[in-house]
């Protein structure tokens, strides 16, 4: 008796567990995502490698006037580039790079900048002689690009920041604070992982997300 009452305990736990995250992960693609071992959506359309709270809260504020940057690019790439007016990405990888590059409509340039000891991946941003109104820290050298992301941002810019549970990144989210940028928090499961990451977006008072 006893164990047959353990293991109804069991099955009405399984099932609340699966009623409560299966539904969530099916319809935001995450199943297709490990089957084909690729960030897409339900549909097998390209999503970014962020937190899923990010990525259904970026998909509600984006509009098409906006300007992005990406240190590191792939799937987000594509993603960004349905939905803003444009999108600058920088990679290390050459081989990666060229690779999305080829799959990249018009609004779209991907630049490879190797990682050479010196600061130019970090400061690649600068070289475009323009401000942007999203900068995503994605890639390699992330407390690098802070600096240099901060000073290309419109007014209205923010920073979308990856994978902000690493206390590897401590100094760059110190740096954000004191330039006077607030922290939104975003945390849940993401394309091809099963594990909870967190996405932060970095922004001040009057942001194009209207934070």
């Amino acid at each position: 008796m006893l164990k047959k009452a353990i293991w109804r305990i069991l099955e009405a736990g399984s099932a609340a567990w699966m009623n409560r995250y299966v539904p969530p992960l099916r319809d935001n693609g995450w199943f297709r995502s490990r089957r084909e071992d690729r960030c897409v959506d339900g549909a097998g359309e390209p999503l970014p490698w962020l937190a899923y709270p990010a990525i259904d809260f970026l998909e509600r504020r984006v509009s098409p006037s906006l300007s992005v940057f990406e240190y590191g690019s792939g799937a987000s790439t594509l993603w960004w580039a349905r939905r803003v007016r444009s999108v600058s990405s920088v990679d290390h990888d050459a081989s990666w790079a060229g690779k999305v590059a080829a799959q990249a409509p018009a609004n779209v340039e991907v630049a490879h900048v190797p990682l050479d000891g010196t600061s130019a991946y970090a400061r690649h941003i600068l070289a475009q002689g323009k401000p942007f109104d999203i900068v995503v820290i994605d890639g390699a050298e992330r407390v690098a690009c802070v600096a240099p992301a901060m000073s290309s941002l419109t007014a209205a810019g923010v920073i979308v920041f990856d994978n902000s549970e690493r206390p590897e990144y401590q100094e760059g989210y110190r740096q954000l604070g004191a330039g006077g940028f607030r922290r939104l928090e975003l945390v849940g499961m993401a394309p091809l992982i099963d594990y909870q990451i967190e996405t932060s977006i970095f922004y001040r008072p009057g942001n194009c997300l209207g934070l």
